[in-house]
């Protein structure tokens, strides 16, 4: 669904990725992980262009993201960054039915959409009418998760997207998101620096480290790994990983 060849990218003199080599099947969750700085969000948002590789070229469903329209390829795309990212002066109907509106659906069908992923993302309906000042912050993160399946698009790309959150709130998301992602099956590439949110919602993890890719193992294969750059993550964490929890699970 997604391919990186042979990518970097350079800003001035920094090289931030180096000669990336990757690829995203089709409905799976690719964890991006790594400390800051070791180039995940870069590499998320080289697929919506949102940044364009100094050398290399990006696959999105077989064909290279910088031969057609910029517009039309974010558009089918949904993201989901810290905070949500909700446009304040509109309301969550209006944020979520932003993309529907900008792709010409009638009103009805927008509403309609709006009113059916208020309740896939665990939402009352009365939440409709109101600003993103007047939520909380899980709320908000629905919302945003709302917005960025609004179009119904392939791919997700979430750039820590729970981070923020209380860590009560953040169990819960994270609980609705592996439920979620078994309904719907949408191809994910998910950032985070935190071990066990990739263990637990991740299909694959990627381990990054000063723009490179270090390692590319299963959830259960990256606990056990003898690969240093693995063994010294699952290290670092400690005993914050026992248990470690299946993926897909409560």
């Amino acid at each position: 669904m997604i391919e990186f060849r042979d990518v970097s990218y350079c800003i001035g003199t920094t090289q931030v990725l180096m000669n990336l080599s990757l690829r995203v099947a089709r409905g799976e969750t690719l964890v991006l992980l790594g400390r800051s700085g070791s180039g995940k969000t870069t590499t998320l948002k080289l697929v919506n262009r949102l940044v364009s590789p100094t050398s290399g070229a990006i696959l999105v469903n077989g064909s290279r993201n910088d031969h057609g329209d910029v517009i039309r390829l974010r558009r089918g795309i949904g993201y989901v960054i810290q905070e949500a990212g909700l446009f304040p002066h509109f309301t969550v109907a209006k944020n979520i039915g932003l993309v529907p509106k900008l792709e010409g659906w009638e009103e009805r069908r927008i509403r309609a959409r709006t009113e059916e992923l208020l309740q896939i993302v665990g939402l009352e309906a009365g939440l409709a009418g109101r600003y993103p000042h007047q939520l909380s912050g899980g709320q908000r993160q629905r919302v945003g998760v709302a917005r960025a399946l609004a179009a119904d698009p392939e791919i997700l790309l979430m750039d820590e997207p729970f981070a923020a959150l209380d860590p009560l709130t953040r169990d819960e998301l994270q609980r609705e998101f592996l439920l979620l992602q078994q309904r719907l099956h949408k191809t994910v590439v998910f950032v985070t620096h935190d071990l066990r949110e990739a263990l637990r919602l991740g299909s694959r993890i990627a381990l990054m480290e000063a723009g490179k890719l270090v390692t590319l193992l299963s959830p259960q294969e990256f606990v056990k790994s003898d690969d240093p750059w693995a063994s010294a993550y699952v290290r670092a964490f400690g005993g914050a990983l026992d248990p470690v929890p299946n993926r897909g699970t409560s």
